[in-house]
């Protein structure tokens, strides 16, 4: 089942439902530069254990409206909310990929948690994206602002580089020409405003502010958003676990698929 839900005055974002009468809830929000046919692997059998499972395509990627502006962390946080309230959900898990997972955290923080049971931060783009003077983690500004100078020049060729190296495991040339698929999908324009994003949001003073159980799932050789980022995510949230992917890069939903569903199951209940 998928709709529309209308965020703000011309913007609707896409949100696909599936298995409405499930026992327990997931919203799950996808990381830069895709959209929520990322799940597809988790979309494919969580709906079989009894989760409903919904995905939403952040403002700019997917199905859903491409603005110009407006791809802070807020105002995305904010779009979250009202398809939580338009849906009349509750007692959800969240869960959150890369960007997604940043998101997730300044929802958090900037709504209380609001109908918001458990958190997975899946490879989260956090406590901060990108190395700054008391942050020596994560990628360097530079590096961000490359990807940004790229996506101007050449997106394809810059969401094909960027994906060469998001996966630790052998993926079939079908596979990548899919996943590919899923970045061409978004604006331009979207998927460098939400690199700015990246680059220059802090979500260190958000942590604390999450009061839910929480899992940090993190691939140990992840080459986005490293390793060490589940371990300070961890440090920094109460009430957390951290669950190491020894064999996964940044796509630990599919490097190691049946081991996350499962692992995303046993946390959820």
């Amino acid at each position: 089942m998928g709709y529309y839900v209308r965020v703000e005055k011309g913007v609707n974002v896409f949100v696909e439902d599936v298995n409405p009468t499930g026992r327990k809830t997931i919203v799950f929000i996808h990381g830069w530069p895709a959209n929520h046919q990322m799940f597809e692997y988790q979309f494919n059998q969580l709906p079989a254990m009894g989760y409903r499972c919904i995905g939403i395509d952040l403002r700019g990627f997917g199905k859903s409206s491409k603005p110009w502006e407006s791809y802070s962390y807020d105002r995305m946080a904010n779009d979250i909310r009202i398809v939580i309230d338009t849906l009349d959900l509750e007692d959800i898990s969240l869960a959150g990929h890369s960007m997604g997972g940043a998101i997730s955290i300044r929802y958090m923080a900037l709504h209380g948690g609001h109908k918001v049971a458990k958190l997975a931060l899946i490879g989260a783009a956090a406590p901060v994206f990108t190395r700054r003077s008391d942050f020596p983690y994560g990628i360097t500004v530079e590096e961000v602002n490359k990807l940004i100078e790229e996506t101007y020049e050449d997106r394809p060729k810059m969401l094909s580089d960027f994906g060469d190296t998001f996966f630790a495991r052998y993926l079939t040339k079908d596979f990548i020409n899919w996943f590919h698929g899923l970045g061409l999908m978004a604006s331009g324009n979207a998927t460098a405003k939400c690199l700015v994003s990246l680059r220059d949001e802090d979500l260190r003073n958000d942590l604390p502010l999450i009061q839910v159980p929480t899992a940090i799932l993190h691939g140990k050789q992840d080459k986005i958003c490293p390793y060490v980022l589940g371990e300070l995510l961890h440090q920094s949230i109460s009430n957390s676990v951290l669950i190491p992917f020894e064999y996964s890069g940044h796509g630990l939903f599919y490097c190691e698929v049946e081991k996350f569903n499962q692992e995303l199951k046993r946390f959820i209940g």
